[in-house]
């Protein structure tokens, strides 16, 4: 995500870095290398412009704090400004009304609506344990009722349903009597995609929204479209009162411009950005951390909140335990590839430590293997049970079944089993003293509030900025 913009800003504090002191020269010359980043990134101009006028104005004559030299004081700078540009804080959503709260979510044509209430509603299930109702006031779109009918069953949250005969006025309404009557906590409202151009569905869903009153009204943004999206969030928000923005479709995003421009242009909040297709691709959206993560400088607190709520903490204790000893299998290498898919693939862990932004793309996708972790799992599961304890028994024959039972070839078998025959002689190597030692080290390194203290970390010592 934002590959693109991290590579090129970390390119533009090139000019300054080294430097024994900030001179207007290589302040301009840093500042005119972030414009041009910010430029090809399609950040609106206007954006620009105001950001770059701030950082110029308190770069002049300024102070560099102790422990910092004049590049990373400039650094820090640009972090703090391109933080209060694309919001400051993150801003949650409003639920204190009488429930049901409503919440009301509109957009264009495509731009992810439907799979956004979803998301949400899993959200708000899962992380706050709100009791939630949604419902579908798409009465134009073919099977957009249905649509939002299968998504509600999937993630196990009460959907109500409406007919494309009815007003969306009513059906709301009636969504809403349903929601009172069964105690329900949100009610999530998903409305019919439409052009902001539109007059006749754009005076529709204002009379919508005037009718059903909702606490939050939510507009879903493609960040894919970059600084067409802030333009478009504008309009919709002088329509409509938005009380925040969803981006959707920002693990596409190499650019970056829509995420860093629609709170300046619109001056509402982004609440959520979806990071996937799956209906637990969505996260709070918090400004620091994503300037973070851009910057090169990772994203750590996110990644530990990740770690937290999907991995599972007994299996994970069980597997250490059985490290410590000596013993490894495949059973304990596939549960380890599974869990590092359900928090999105090695890329998307990459992406949140620091440093990282400054590794080639290419290197990462030798590292990264997000399909290659796929088959993996796949040439494991078509073992039997005694194979995956037993790898020596895997020969000839064995290697054919495997292959074709989980469509890959024996090429791909011997591939995966070179790999865990590493994996096992690192496991034998650190058992006993060894792996207490090193669980020993990592104790150590932990910081305050249990947090890793990275500047322990080899290649990261006393290193504030991986520039």
């Amino acid at each position: 995500m934002f590959d693109n913009l991290t590579e090129r800003l970390s390119n533009s504090f090139k000019a300054i870095q080294g430097k024994n002191k900030l001179s207007d020269e290589n302040i301009k010359e840093a500042i005119r290398e972030v414009r041009r980043s910010l430029l090809e990134a399609d950040v609106a101009l206007d954006v620009i412009k105001f950001f770059i006028e701030r950082v110029q104005a308190k770069a002049i004559g300024l102070k560099v704090a102790e422990g910092l030299n004049p590049s990373q004081a400039f650094i820090k700078l640009v972090e703090a400004e391109l933080t209060d540009v694309i919001g400051g804080q993150n801003e949650s959503l409003n639920l204190s009304t009488q429930p049901p709260a409503v919440i009301m979510v509109a957009g264009l044509q495509g731009s992810g609506k439907t799979t956004s209430i979803a998301k949400l509603a899993r959200y708000l299930k899962e992380e706050q344990k709100k009791k939630v109702l949604v419902v579908s006031a798409d009465i134009y779109r073919p099977a957009a009722i249905e649509q939002l009918k299968i998504l509600a069953e999937q993630i196990g949250v009460d959907f109500f349903p409406s007919s494309v005969d009815d007003k969306p006025v009513k059906i709301v309404s009636d969504a809403k009597k349903q929601a009172q009557l069964q105690f329900h906590d949100v009610l999530l409202v998903d409305t019919a995609g439409r052009l902001h151009v539109d007059e006749q569905m754009m005076s529709e869903i204002q009379i919508l929204q005037k009718q059903v009153n909702p606490i939050e009204t939510l507009f879903v943004v493609d960040s894919m479209t970059g600084q067409d999206a802030a333009h478009t969030a504008k309009a919709f928000s002088d329509m409509l009162p938005l009380t925040g923005i969803i981006l959707t479709k920002t693990d596409g995003d190499a650019r970056g411009g829509a995420a860093l421009s629609v709170k300046h242009i619109t001056g509402k909040p982004i609440k959520f950005m979806g990071v996937g297709e799956k209906t637990d691709a969505l996260e709070p959206f918090y400004p620091d951390r994503l300037v973070s993560r851009i910057l090169g400088m990772g994203d750590v607190l996110s990644l530990v909140e990740e770690i937290s709520k999907k991995v599972d903490h007994k299996k994970a204790q069980k597997n250490v335990q059985k490290m410590a000893k000596g013993r490894f299998d495949l059973d304990d290498m596939r549960d380890q590839l599974m869990q590092m898919q359900q928090m999105g693939g090695m890329g998307a862990l990459m992406d949140k430590l620091p440093g990282m932004g400054q590794i080639p793309q290419s290197v990462k996708n030798q590292v990264i293997g997000d399909t290659e972790s796929t088959r993996m799992v796949a040439i494991i599961n078509s073992m039997t049970p005694k194979e995956r304890n037993h790898v020596n028994l895997i020969k000839g024959s064995r290697k054919k079944r495997i292959a074709d039972g989980s469509g890959t070839d024996v090429q791909h078998v011997n591939k995966l089993l070179k790999q865990f025959e590493k994996m096992q002689k690192t496991m034998k190597k650190m058992k006993g003293g060894k792996m207490k030692k090193m669980m020993q080290q990592m104790g150590d390194m932990q910081g305050e509030g249990g947090m890793p203290d990275f500047s322990k970390m080899p290649g990261l010592g006393n290193k504030k900025f991986p520039f």
